[in-house]
């Protein structure tokens, strides 16, 4: 099973501290309840991957590891059929030793794509809310946060986690928690709060944008980064049952109808910061994800909507502080 403590012990003595009144009770009764049927194949396979440490690691660039000597074929080999376990792998890239993940989406565009208009991380305790893989949370660790804390309740994203972790040498700098924000305690604790690629599927947008808030020390940020549509602050998608083939979308507001949003939650200096339409070259099939991706679920006919009409996938990045 995987083990907890080490986190436990790294925020005994930091702000975070309080969590651990609640934290481990929850984590122990997620341990307790019924997990996805492949999780303790998964945790299995997870250890026999080898916990590899990189002469050279670059997470400024990418999630890049590297060593000298260099890994053998047959090294190669075996690690690549143990991540193959793990599929599929929808965040990334990641590059272990010569094995590359190409992964479904290119997220290192969109961190590209946000980066410019954040404040420093240097230093910072970081919370990223649905953080998947925990792609970014390894990137974040590259610009000097002190602690990259991600939460996704999804059981094969922790799996991936783990394995990427055993091959960045037991890299301790980030953690990634199988709870929803909904979990968490107002903390106050945490000097930057992302959430990226989440709002769009809660059920009462405003709530998130307050648990959110609630994960923050005051003058903390929060990056926000959401579908949205082309409209003025009066425009809002509401979707029938799906959007580009996603069953649990609920409201896709304009950027502007966001910035409302952010503000009514009492967060200030909002701003939006890029907005960005979804490419097929961002997001498609790889050797690593090898079902639909977003090129079958737009228009055959007509690239610019979704199979269902509606607009095609456009995203906004909104930065915003807690006063």
């Amino acid at each position: 099973m995987i083990d907890f403590g080490n986190f436990y012990q790294l925020i005994a003595g930091n702000n975070l501290q309080h969590w651990l009144n609640c934290l481990p009770a929850q984590l122990h009764e997620w341990q307790k309840a019924a997990l996805h049927g492949s999780f303790k194949s998964w945790v299995k396979t997870l250890e026999n991957l080898p916990v590899i440490s990189p002469t050279q690691l670059d997470l400024k660039n990418g999630v890049i590891a590297e060593r000298n000597p260099a890994l053998s074929e047959g090294e190669k080999v075996c690690i690549t059929n143990i991540l193959q376990v793990f599929m599929p792998w929808r965040k990334g890239p990641f590059s272990f030793y010569g094995v590359n993940i190409d992964t479904e989406w290119r997220s290192d565009w969109k961190w590209d794509r946000v980066l410019p208009h954040i404040s420093p991380l240097s230093g910072r305790t970081i919370l990223d809310v649905g953080c998947g893989s925990g792609y970014h949370l390894w990137r974040m660790v590259g610009e000097g946060a002190e602690l990259a804390v991600g939460i996704d309740p999804t059981q094969l994203f922790l799996c991936q986690f783990e394995a990427v972790r055993k091959l960045l040498g037991n890299d301790q700098r980030a953690h990634l928690l199988p709870l929803g924000i909904e979990q968490l305690p107002a903390l106050a604790a945490f000097d930057t709060v992302f959430s990226m690629g989440v709002l769009y599927h809660r059920r009462s947008p405003l709530d998130h944008l307050w648990q959110l808030k609630n994960q923050l020390v005051s003058d903390g940020e929060l990056v926000l980064e959401s579908l949205v549509v082309e409209g003025d602050e009066h425009t809002c998608l509401i979707p029938g049952e799906r959007y580009a083939q996603m069953r649990n979308v609920y409201f896709i507001p304009s950027a502007k109808m966001l910035k409302i949003w952010l503000e009514k939650c009492g967060f200030v200096d909002v701003k939006i910061a890029d907005q960005a339409v979804t490419t097929t070259e961002e997001q498609r099939r790889t050797t690593w994800m090898r079902t639909e991706s977003l090129s079958d679920f737009l228009d055959p006919t007509d690239s610019s909507k979704t199979i269902e009409g509606y607009p095609a996938p456009l995203r906004a990045v909104l930065i915003a502080r807690k006063p």
